[in-house]
This record gives C-alpha cells, structure tokens and sequence, in this order.
C-alpha cells in the first residue's frame, strides 16, 4: 500500500432526528381564549357530571342515566336502552360523529382540534395548573433552566401532585360510565373495589397524566392522525387560522417607517402557540386551529392603533380578495358543504325514525337438531325447540303463545305447561330475555312432508301486539 495514499473523505449523512423543544406557551386574553375557556368548563362540568345523573331503571338495574353496562350487555342514554342486537345504533352514532366532524372541517378547518378535542381540553386544564404554581412562560423556562432549590422543587412536586389529582379524577370518572357511579366511588375510597376497577381507573389516570401532561403538543403533532388527512376536507373558502403577508410584511419595529408592514415581530404570536409554530410562515400541519394566535397579534395590534387581524380566522380566498382591494365574502353554502350536510340529515334522520319505529319485543327460535324428531307412544310427533323472548322494556310483561297453520299441534313448556294444551302463558320479568324449552306435538296425518312450514304466533297481552315467527316441523319420510 502507497504510504502517500491518503483516505478519501466520505460526507456523514445529516442526521434525520431533531431533538425535542419543549414548549412554553404564554398566557393571553382575549375573544378566543375566552371562547376556549367556556368549552372547556362546559365539556369538563358535562364530563365529570353526566355519569351522577339519575334515572329509575327499576330493581335491579343502576338507577343511571347515561350508562354503558357491559355486564348487563346494555347502552342506555336517558330514557334510550340499547341491547347487543342492535349495536348498528353505535356504528350509526360513530358515522354522525365523523359526518359532523367533516363538516366542521371544511367550515371552519381544525375547530374540533383546537376547542373540543379531550387532547385539547385536558391539555389546557394541565397548563393552568402549571402556570398558576410556577408562573406564566418567562417564569416557568427561568425555572427550568435554573439549578435545582427548595423553591423549584416544591412547585414541581406540586404541580405533578395537582396533575395526578386530576388524573385520577379523570379516570375515576371514565370508569363511572360503565358501572354504577354512586358504588364505584364507594368501592375506589374504601379500598372494597376489584382489581379491575382499581386497574382500569390507574390506567386511564395514567394515559391522562401521560398525554396531557407530558406529551402534550406532540400528540397532536406526531400521534394523531387527523393533521395528515384533514387537509382532504379543505377548499379555498375553509375558514383557518391566517397571516396577512401582504399586509405584515415587511415586519419591523420602526414606527414611522411607511416601507414596513404593520407585524413589528414582536413573536407574541408564536409564544402563546401551544405547539410552538409560527404562523406567520403559512398554514402548517401542526397548528390546531385554536386562534390564540389571534387574540396575542390583535393585543399588539390594539397598542399600536393599527386594524386588528393582521393573523385572523378566514379562508385563502378572502385574503386574496382583500390583499387586491376586493370585497372579501364568508361562503359558507357550498357543493361540499351541501354534500356533508344531507349525509348527516340522511344518516340522522334514518337513526331517528329507527329509534322511534324500533319494537320492544324480540323473539328468536332455535329448533333441536338432535334428535330432528321424536315418534311418540301414540303415533304423534314431537318437535322441541328453544324459545327466547326478548323484554325491552322496564315493565313485566305476559305473553300467550301457540302454533299455527299445523293441524292439531300441541304444546308443552319444560317447568310451565307439562301436558299439552294449544296456547300456553308466558312470563318474562322487567328488560329481561325469557327462555322456554317448548315443545311441539302433531298428528302424524297433519304432517304432508318431511319439513313442514308452521309459525309460532306470540301475543303480547298488555298491549295487544302479535309477533309472529315462521319455523319448521320436522316428520319421517312419507
């Protein structure tokens, strides 16, 4: 090998990573923030209240009004009750609530995000907590960055025990809707509840801690996926949070100098940004739409006597319009709008007219199948089936049952009718699901094939409603 030869220089590949910065975001007064703290107090009031809310369900039921039981196999909302079978009313809330979503979209761009969303709410809850300890953003990073002392070390260890506290709460009350408020509480402060409520409550105390306290803005920015696809639902007159680069720029701080735009760079916009952009550099991903931008540019504004919205809540084409002198107009009537909003009358109004219509009797056959029949002493054949009769409501109710369209059939009920009759009596308790054993008995004259068609006629009578079922009746080869 040449001594001379020297090594060739290989270039490092940059690296792709970027180490996370933390955000501080800074307090601010204004329309939007107020507009923020109103839904905050009335998704949180509505969240840790609802599940205290009572409704008589009769003995033997949770006496809740919201409720989703899991043992029971039962969804109830108010004076609604949801059985397994018709769990097409959730798929059917979910499409409404993804409808409704688009729409909100392409209205109004991420005001789901930046006002309703729990990420959102809990998030907002967690950073009052922090800046009424350790103070608004200046205070917080001086604290962050200073050594560690007794001052530093109570407000953290406060904060973190206030954000547990709410945590908890959070999970507690998460867990309020799938058991019986009033004994859950009970059993979590006693120390009488089940693993899996003190479990379910850790875990879902933790995930709040997790995301709302210490993920925070990165939820929003790299967990969750509506930022990537949202941008499907936009068009030039979705209203979203904007920068009048005709009008800021160039930014400066001279006061008199007319070759400036109004924005003096002050970067109170992006201070208060909870996910650390700065709008000014156009519409991003990563912003959620929650216009505290807004409210910090038109603050500044304000001071210096300029119009306000320079950064504003309006759709590119309204910029384009103002920036030329033009007449900007809100269109909100449009072809994608009309389009999400008879989606959502559609899917409603079918929801609707199902929970309205709906019955409140179920009833559902099985036929034996071994053996298929019985040949009895007296030539007659025998049939056994299980019968299930499905009680929606909160009352007991009394039906008659018996065969039709087979001559001469009979019926027998395991424990309720022991010889045969032609119409037996039925009982089935307050949102319960009766089962009978039922036997069927017919001449073998009566039966003209080996599977004969007949129904089981179901009279309900309190009400007067007939159910009627088609089965089959199963006889030896003619």
């Amino acid at each position: 090998m040449d001594d001379n030869s020297t090594t060739p220089h290989i270039p490092q590949t940059p690296s792709l990573y970027a180490k996370h910065v933390k955000v501080y975001p800074q307090r601010i007064a204004g329309t939007f923030r107020r507009i923020k703290w109103l839904v905050l107090g009335v998704l949180l009031g509505l969240y840790y209240v609802v599940p205290w809310i009572r409704w008589d369900r009769g003995v033997g039921n949770a006496d809740q009004a919201v409720l989703a039981d899991i043992a029971g196999r039962r969804l109830y909302f108010f004076n609604i009750e949801i059985w397994p079978q018709e769990i097409y009313y959730l798929t059917g809330l979910l499409v409404l609530g993804a409808i409704a979503l688009f729409l909100a979209t392409a209205v109004a761009g991420r005001v789901w995000c930046g006002f309703t969303c729990p990420q959102t709410v809990w998030t907002d809850l967690f950073m009052l907590v922090e800046r009424y300890i350790e103070g608004d953003r200046n205070k917080r990073m001086k604290l962050d960055n200073g050594p560690l002392t007794f001052e530093k070390a109570w407000r953290k260890l406060a904060k973190h025990a206030v954000w547990i506290f709410i945590a908890f709460a959070t999970g507690g009350a998460w867990i309020f809707y799938f058991t019986d408020a009033p004994t859950a509480l009970t059993n979590l402060l006693t120390g009488e509840g089940s693993t899996s409520l003190y479990g379910f409550t850790a875990l879902f105390a933790g995930f709040t801690y997790l995301l709302a306290g210490v993920a925070r803005e990165q939820v929003c920015t790299y967990m969750c996926p509506w930022p990537r696809f949202q941008g499907a639902m936009y068009d030039e007159d979705t209203l979203i949070v904007t920068y009048e680069t005709w009008r800021g720029e160039p930014r400066g701080k001279a006061k008199d100098d007319k070759t400036l735009g109004d924005c003096i760079d002050c970067n109170l916009c992006v201070n208060v940004c909870p996910v650390g952009i700065d709008i000014r550099q156009g519409s991003q991903f990563q912003c959620i739409g929650c216009a505290l931008c807004v409210d910090a540019c038109n603050s500044v504004m304000e001071k210096l006597d300029r119009p306000l919205n320079l950064i504003t809540y309006d759709s590119i084409i309204n910029q384009a319009a103002r920036e030329h002198g033009r007449v900007a107009k809100k269109r909100l009537i449009r072809p994608r709008t009309i389009a999400y909003v008879v989606l959502l009358s559609l899917v409603g109004g079918l929801m609707t007219y199902g929970l309205v219509s709906r019955s409140t009797l179920e009833i559902n056959v099985q036929r034996d199948r071994a053996p298929m029949f019985v040949t009895l002493s007296d030539g007659a054949i025998r049939n056994g089936y299980t019968f299930k009769i499905l009680n929606m409501i909160n009352a007991p109710r009394t039906y008659t049952l018996k065969a039709d369209n087979l001559d001469g059939a009979m019926l027998t009920v395991i424990g309720i009718a022991e010889q045969p009759v032609e119409q037996v009596t039925l009982h089935v308790g307050p949102d319960q699901v009766g089962t009978f054993h039922v036997f069927v008995r017919a001449p073998l004259s009566s039966l003209e094939d080996k599977l004969n068609d007949f129904e089981f006629k179901l009279d309900v009578l309190e009400t007067g409603e007939e159910i009627e079922y088609d089965s089959i009746f199963a006889g030896p080869d003619h």
